[in-house]
């Protein structure tokens, strides 16, 4: 099930979802979006999320996960921050709401990307913290066929247009990829 896409160029981060549930080879068209953005700390600083895997993990990701404060420190190595900050945070939230797993005393959760400050990270089922070299990422089922679209538009300036492409061809050549596609924006400037 899903596609869930994400480009920036430094700034402005643009993602878009899907709105497939498959299980099986049932398909449901949903109403409620995968991907959302929410405002986090003191600074009310925007990120942007998208998720697959579990609806319940978005959830709670949307409504209940307690956003740690961004720092000047955080911000000049916002990977350490993800790995030291975020993910903690997303652990206590993700067990609190009983949906993290436990299989040979590892824990886990699930896919999803996160944008914040003009940059895209993607969280895998084991809690690690991913950055793609490419200014763009894709999870789900239609993910290697979003990466292949965004790849071949990567000259093309508008990043909306880009993202609703890459859906567009995860959706016309995978079973679990429907539309309608919600896709949000959120923009960083380095002096807020």
């Amino acid at each position: 099930m899903t596609c869930i896409v994400a480009v920036t160029d430094g700034e402005t981060v643009v993602m878009g979802g899907d709105s497939a549930a498959v299980h099986g080879l049932r398909l449901t068209v949903r109403n409620d979006r995968k991907v959302f953005l929410r405002s986090g700390g003191k600074a009310k600083m925007e990120w942007t999320f998208g998720f697959t895997t579990s609806f319940r993990m978005g959830q709670l990701i949307q409504y209940e996960l307690e956003l740690p404060e961004v720092d000047e420190r955080d911000r000049e190595d916002l990977f350490r921050f993800m790995v030291t900050k975020f993910i903690p945070k997303l652990r206590d939230c993700l067990k609190s709401g009983g949906w993290a797993t436990k299989e040979n005393e590892k824990e886990g959760g699930g896919v999803f990307i996160v944008g914040l400050l003009g940059k895209l990270f993607f969280i895998d089922g084991d809690f690690h913290v991913g950055v793609l070299n490419d200014p763009f990422v894709a999870v789900g089922c239609g993910d290697d066929l979003a990466k292949g679209s965004l790849y071949t538009s990567r000259g093309t300036k508008d990043l909306k247009k880009r993202v609703r492409l890459a859906l567009l061809a995860a959706q016309r050549f995978s079973a679990g990829v429907r539309e309608p596609f919600t896709i949000i924006e959120s923009k960083y400037t380095k002096s807020a």
